[in-house]
Formats: C-alpha cells, sequence, structure tokens
C-alpha cells in the first residue's frame, strides 16, 4: 500500500469507514501514521429491530459499536459532529456540519483525505452532504500536495455483488459509482490478517449486520469486503 500520510476519514454513518476504509484505516495505523476517523451523526434512524433495538436508542448504540470497531482497528482518534442526526435515506443533514468539517481539516491537515463521491456511494442524501462538505473544506483549507479522495468500486465489483445486494435495497438508482480499474487511485487488497481484522470490526455492529450476515456468512464478507477502491477528487 502506497503511504497516506496523516489520514483523515469524513463519513455519514458508524460502520460507513469500516465498509469502505478498515482496511486503509488498520494499514496506516500499524504503519505510524496518524488516523483521524470523524462521523457526522450515531445513525440514530437506523434501527433494523424495534423490539431488540428501539430508535430512541439507535444513538447510544451504534455510537459504542463504532467505537469498538474502531479499537479493533487501532485507530485511536475519532470525531463525532455536533448537530446532524440521521433521519432515513432521503433527509438532509444540519448544515452546521461542514463548518465542523472545515474545521477538523485545517486542524488535522491531512495529507489523505477519505470520503464518498458526490453521489454519495448509496444515493443516501447524508452521504451527499458530507461528500460535499469534504470537498468544499479540502479546496479551501487542504495543505498543498494534499490528496481528496473518493470511495467508488469497479465494474467487476458490481457486476458480481450488486445482484446479491439488491434484496437489501442498500444502492438507490445510479449508484454505486464504478470506476475503470485504470483511473482507481487507490485498489487496496488487504492481506488475509487485515481481512480477518476488518470481519471483526464489522461484525461489531450488530445491530446492523445480521441480515447481510446471514446471507452472506463469513467468507461472503471477506470477499465482498477484501478490496477498498478510491478514485482521485482533487489534489491541492
Amino acid at each position: 500500500m502506497q503511504r497516506l500520510g496523516t489520514v483523515l476519514g469524513v463519513w455519514a454513518h458508524p460502520d460507513d469507514d469500516i465498509y469502505l476504509t478498515a482496511g486503509l484505516m488498520a494499514a496506516a495505523a500499524r504503519d505510524g501514521m496518524r488516523v483521524v476517523d470523524v462521523t457526522a451523526t450515531r445513525g440514530e434512524g437506523g434501527s433494523m429491530d424495534e423490539e431488540r433495538w428501539p430508535s430512541g436508542t439507535m444513538g447510544e448504540v451504534r455510537t459504542a459499536e463504532l467505537l469498538r470497531s474502531l479499537e479493533v482497528l487501532g485507530v485511536t482518534e475519532h470525531r463525532f459532529l455536533d448537530g446532524p442526526v440521521d433521519v432515513d435515506m432521503d433527509a438532509p443533514l444540519d448544515e452546521r456540519g461542514g463548518e465542523q468539517v472545515r474545521s477538523i481539516m485545517a486542524e488535522v491537515a491531512p495529507d489523505t483525505v477519505l470520503t464518498f463521491g458526490p453521489e454519495g456511494m448509496t444515493g443516501h442524501a447524508a452521504h451527499k452532504d458530507v461528500s460535499r462538505w469534504a470537498t468544499e473544506a479540502f479546496r479551501e483549507v487542504a495543505k498543498p500536495g494534499a490528496r481528496l479522495l473518493y470511495a467508488t468500486y469497479t465494474q467487476e465489483w458490481c457486476d458480481e455483488w450488486l445482484p446479491k445486494l439488491g434484496p437489501f435495497d442498500i444502492f438507490r438508482p445510479g449508484t454505486p459509482p464504478c470506476t475503470p480499474e485504470g483511473e482507481l487511485e487507490i485498489a487496496f487488497r488487504l492481506p488475509e490478517d487485515l481481512v480477518e481484522l476488518k470481519l471483526a470490526a464489522i461484525k461489531e455492529h450488530v445491530s446492523q449486520i445480521e441480515a447481510l450476515l446471514h446471507v452472506f456468512g463469513d467468507d461472503g464478507f471477506r470477499r465482498v469486503m477484501g478490496v477498498e477502491y478510491f478514485r482521485l477528487g482533487d489534489v491541492k
């Protein structure tokens, strides 16, 4: 894996970062690089089972899940934004989050910023808001030489996995982005130890993954999450 320098990830919900960047974060942390993970909301709108996880408790439940998963990965710096609340896939976030992202980026001075592309990966409104905030902040305050990278998949990945993921209604029409391999900035194939670490981290998100895990099993999760792709969004 190429050296990322100081890494800043900017995401919408607990577990976005784990699915898309767990391997990169863990590898960077192991190599002594600073990794700062930012989550806009606490996933308040994400109850999959009202009896076991009532909506009123979801913010606390998902906060604890995320912090446990980051501990598994060895990532020690995390920030929640103050104000944005997760409601549903179509609800925009409180715009106060944009200024907070800008402030964090100016403070951290990252070499690499990881986030969603403008389509929000899944088409989720909160994902698109976070992408816009991170992109605007990058253009305003990022240091010279910094890179802004957008999460993506390849056509091969989309061809194999989208039919299997269709019943879960994860992706809105026109998503996810599928980038030609020659246009990727990062295609990180996780070594076996990091795949296992990523699997352990995502399993901490018990309130979110039971249905997927039941269908795909550990081996399916290893395959679907075994490569992390990013395209270049901007460079300073």
